[in-house]
């Protein structure tokens, strides 16, 4: 008695120290601490630093200096011949200068052939395409949590299974040893029972191990210790029987479902603008074939003494015109590698678009199919059910073998295990194309 009572106060301490993790949670978490998200939005600082760097070309540089030197000449003296031919005897000497100047300058470009407006232009375009790109990971960072949500959720009901089994097997076993003592059985079903209640908690501790790891990458990937207790709450209540037509009403015919894709992928639209920033770019470089205006001013003042470094100012104020004539074939390079760029963005923008078109297909084909799937289990779940009660009870009647137990009962439970493998299938397919439409909240989440 009182080892039960322990066992029953260690289970409840257990079940208090574990942490309740609703899907909700584990999306908003996930969407704070997931590393290749957090990178992505650091990233984007870079980003608006480039962006905040091409409005400052249009303004003037400016720099002030202030200087002060000393020089000392140490002179040993001697002799030398002057105009006439006289010996002069010099007479060593130390002089010591100063000098302090300060001042200030600085220049502006007046025109580079457009190639600064463009430059603006250009990272414009890529901020908003790093920003719409962000919002594409943040979706798909929705979908790769509910992935490793339900996948956990799947191995715990597949745990479930098994302990069901293990009990259903302990009670047959005890049901096989008390016929055996009446001499209704014979000794080696005894023997046979007791091997597959071993294998049933065999098959109990394998997935138990299952649930574990399955737990630990999805902890792993939310950034929280895998070594803390958490307890997933099933965000469809334990549901084991849905209706398939009533999801299957949210996805319209293939060629629709693309042009919603098109529409709302973030990715989609972040590569359009990538491909306008090319085509700046290649703007920029035929700027170099242009005439270029920069202006210069400065003022400065220097003197031997601190005391009238004003008397003496200088003032200055210029302008330059440069005409490319020849530059060793350098701007046409540049030029050619921005042509170059924009034709890669360009198919890069295309391959998306076909890219696309393939994931909706396929998306929804494994949709359908994982619904086909579904209904199969669900039906194969009733059936094998029905066939472990008939030999169960033929079994217990003496007209059937523990074998056609012992195998309706395997069917039964991979009939279980179908079911429940087929139903979060299904969700994750559910998912995953609503991922390839750009269709995933992930704003409520944030």
């Amino acid at each position: 008695m009182k080892k039960i009572i322990l066992s029953l106060l260690m289970f409840i301490t257990t079940l208090s120290a574990q942490k309740k993790l609703t899907l909700e949670d584990a999306i908003s978490i996930a969407l704070q601490r997931n590393t290749a998200l957090n990178k992505t939005k650091n990233n984007l600082l870079t980003n608006q630093s480039q962006l905040k760097n091409a409005y400052g070309e249009l303004l003037p540089t400016l720099n002030a200096q202030a200087q002060w030197n000393w020089q000392r000449v140490n002179d040993v003296g001697g002799t030398q011949r002057d105009f006439f031919g006289n010996i002069v005897t010099i007479p060593p000497s130390q002089t010591d200068s100063r000098n302090y100047s300060i001042g200030f300058g600085g220049g502006i470009t007046l025109f580079d052939g457009l190639a600064n407006i463009s430059y603006i232009n250009q990272k414009e375009y890529s901020l908003k395409a790093a920003e719409l790109y962000l919002e594409k990971a943040k979706q798909n960072v929705v979908y790769q949590t509910t992935d490793y949500y339900y996948q956990v959720l799947n191995a715990q009901e597949l745990k479930r299974v098994r302990e069901d089994n293990v009990k259903y097997y302990q009670k047959f076993y005890e049901t096989v040893q008390e016929r055996n003592r009446l001499g209704s059985v014979a000794k080696a079903d005894v023997y046979t029972a007791q091997v597959q209640l071993g294998n049933a908690e065999l098959l109990l501790i394998q997935a138990q191990n299952a649930y574990e790891t399955t737990l630990s990458n999805l902890l792993n990937y939310l950034g929280l210790n895998v070594l803390e207790e958490y307890e997933l709450v099933d965000p469809f209540g334990g549901q084991r029987a849905i209706d398939t037509d009533s999801y299957m009403k949210d996805f319209e015919d293939i060629q629709t479902m693309v042009s919603v894709a098109l529409d709302n992928r973030f990715d989609f639209k972040s590569q359009e603008l990538t491909v306008n920033a090319a085509k700046k770019g290649l703007t920029i470089a035929r700027s170099g074939l242009l005439p270029s205006l920069s202006g210069s001013f400065s003022w400065s003042t220097s003197a031997i003494d601190v005391d009238k470094l004003f008397n003496r100012k200088i003032f200055y104020v210029g302008m330059t015109l440069s005409f490319p004539l020849f530059s060793n074939w350098s701007t046409e390079n540049q030029i050619q590698l921005a042509k170059v760029n924009y034709l890669n963005a360009q198919e890069d923008l295309l391959a998306l678009e076909r890219q696309i078109k393939i994931e909706i297909k396929q998306g929804y084909l494994d949709l359908l199919a994982a619904k086909k799937s579904l209904d199969v289990a669900t039906k194969n779940v009733i059936a094998a059910e029905e066939n472990r009660k008939i030999n169960q009870e033929r079994y217990n009647l003496g007209s059937g073998t523990i074998l056609d137990v012992l195998q309706a009962d395997r069917d039964y439970t991979d009939a279980l295990r179908n079911k429940i493998n087929a139903l979060y299938d299904f969700y994750t397919k559910r998912d995953k194309l609503n991922n390839s439409l750009g269709k995933l909240e992930y704003k409520k989440y944030e």
